[in-house]
């Protein structure tokens, strides 16, 4: 009696299986689509769905909030939920392109920019995207005064003269004015569900807008996909926007997981329980290269990672004279930093990446000196040798181990007469001390905000880098507020090749950083992915993938 009962159960689950395998699926839109894949697909997929991407990277999202987001995750996030004006074609950052704006035009005098608005464009909830959601999106970022407001400064004006129609009014010419507003800072939001949740653009933004709370649950936007939830240091996940008014992304739901750890990512790449991770230690990529299911995106960050003084005495002690940040740049060793980064790593001559308008060629900088970086120890002081902590983010980001870099430091310096201690912290906690400048001496790094030389002059005085580290106009030499003034209009490329020169040359002799490394990238990708481009600005447009 059991055999038969069991029998019968067996025989009605082949039928269901049968049955549940005539299904057809369908692409986007209902189109029908292939139910046939290979078993090398089947296998790339076996931790995730076909209809679901997991992307393994180190969180530093500290708000999903467009007008005060300025980290790296937030630009892969808000490039999928939002749009900008302008922005970069998928694989280049070498022109700018239309987005939300068909086309725009520029006065002789470079001051005025005005743009007409595609009319097919809509947000997620079905409204147009008008004039009016783009003053309000610009004006409230701006007032806001959060991370990424110092971006529009130059904007003298905005102004909306008709439904399709967005003038900007510069105070000043501005050569990187376009480059600027593919940052998803100048995300266009849905001014009717910003207000509706506490938000507002008015003058007094900073302390009158509550809308941040919705907005790091919900989005507001008119990319192709919308934010379903962010777990902050867990997970981030977007679900496609149906209501696009683009092409439709073909995957249906993205998660982003928050795994610090190279090993851990590339453990879970190989499973197939993630089918991106996006930060992978240059030495992990030989032991992958024989693995069918996986492939590897590299090639050359242009993140910045460097050590910072603070030339406020108050908080930066013995870090706040120049002699004594002279004396790290000579005490490092370079040729070990790359080795130790490994891949397509190099070591900018100055604060400016390779790449870059100006940028001084890699691995050409100061050469290690340790007696010499001994001597200007002395020199200020510190003949017997100096005590000090190095604050860094404990976490891997972009294949790079802040905690491995950290202890190459130490050792570094200690050589040279330092006496140095490790104090790291979480994330968000070392961010916000780095951020509010209340550190003596860190390790750090600096992504682009925009495509343009003109974001490094941020670490020159009074710039976003260059408050951090205490270093103000009302301290600083005339000769770098000149040239820092300079470089904010100058127009001509050749002239400014030559500035950005300049200003390389005087921060390697007296200002309070010290370039380490700029890293290579390693990205790993399951097999079975499709239509990934590595863009500089947003790293990823998830909306390109499937698989």
């Amino acid at each position: 009696m059991n055999r038969r009962i069991l029998s019968t159960m067996v025989a009605l689950l082949a039928i269901l299986l049968v049955v549940a395998g005539c299904a057809v699926p369908t692409a986007p839109g209902g189109a029908p689509a292939s139910a046939t894949r290979s078993p090398s697909e089947e296998t790339a997929d076996a931790g995730t769905s076909a209809g679901t991407l997991v992307i393994a990277i180190a969180e530093d999202t500290a708000s999903l909030d467009p007008g005060r987001a300025f980290e790296t995750l937030p630009s892969i996030i808000h490039k999928a939920t939002y749009q900008t004006l302008v922005t970069f074609p998928p694989d280049s950052v070498e022109s700018v392109i239309p987005n939300l704006a068909t086309s725009w035009q520029i006065s002789e005098d470079g001051l005025v920019y005005t743009f007409t608005l595609d009319e097919n464009a809509r947000f997620a909830n079905g409204n147009a995207v008008t004039a009016e959601d783009v003053l309000f999106s610009f004006n409230r970022m701006k007032n806001l005064t959060g991370n990424p407001s110092f971006l529009a400064d130059g904007i003298a004006a905005i102004e909306a003269p008709d439904t399709s129609t967005v003038v900007l009014s510069l105070s000043a010419p501005d050569p990187s004015i376009l480059a600027k507003l593919v940052f998803g800072a100048f995300s266009v939001v849905s001014k009717a569900d910003v207000t509706a949740n506490g938000g507002t653009d008015a003058a007094d933004a900073a302390t009158a807008d509550t809308a941040e709370t919705w907005l790091n649950s919900n989005s507001a936007g008119s990319g192709p996909y919308v934010l379903e939830s962010w777990n902050p240091g867990v997970e981030t996940v977007l679900v496609r926007n149906e209501n696009y008014w683009g092409t439709p992304a073909t995957i249906e739901r993205i998660i982003f997981r928050n795994i610090p750890e190279a090993a851990t990512q590339k453990l879970q790449l190989e499973a197939g329980d993630i089918d991106i991770a996006f930060d992978l230690a240059a030495d992990q990529v030989p032991s992958l290269a024989d693995n069918p299911d996986v492939t590897i995106y590299q090639g050359l960050s242009d993140t910045l990672v460097f050590l910072k003084g603070n030339y406020n005495p108050e908080v930066g002690g013995p870090f706040s004279d120049p002699k004594v940040m002279e004396a790290v740049r000579y005490a490092l060793d370079y040729d070990g930093l790359r080795l130790l980064g490994g891949g397509e790593t190099v070591t900018p001559a100055s604060m400016l990446p390779v790449g870059f308008l100006g940028a001084l060629e890699a691995n050409s900088g100061i050469a290690r000196d340790v007696e010499k970086a001994k001597a200007l120890l002395a020199e200020a002081g510190y003949a017997d040798g100096l005590d000090a902590d190095l604050a860094y983010p404990d976490f891997t980001f972009a294949g790079v181990n802040f905690g491995t870099f950290a202890q190459k430091i130490q050792a570094d310096l200690n050589e040279a007469g330092f006496n140095i201690t490790l104090a790291p912290a979480e994330v968000q906690v070392a961010l916000e001390n780095y951020r509010q400048g209340l550190e003596p001496f860190g390790l750090w790094l600096w992504l682009p905000d925009y495509r343009d030389s003109l974001d490094y002059v941020e670490f020159l005085p009074d710039g976003v880098v260059g408050t951090r580290t205490g270093w103000v106009a009302d301290t600083a030499d005339a000769d770098i507020l000149t040239l820092r003034d300079a470089l904010k209009v100058e127009t001509d490329d050749a002239v400014r090749a030559g500035q950005f020169g300049e200003m390389q040359s005087y921060l390697m002799a007296s200002g309070p950083y010290a370039p380490v490394i700029q890293p290579g990238l390693q990205v790993g990708l399951r097999s079975n992915i499709q239509g990934f481009i590595y863009n500089p600005q947003w790293r990823v447009d998830v909306a390109l993938i499937s698989k």
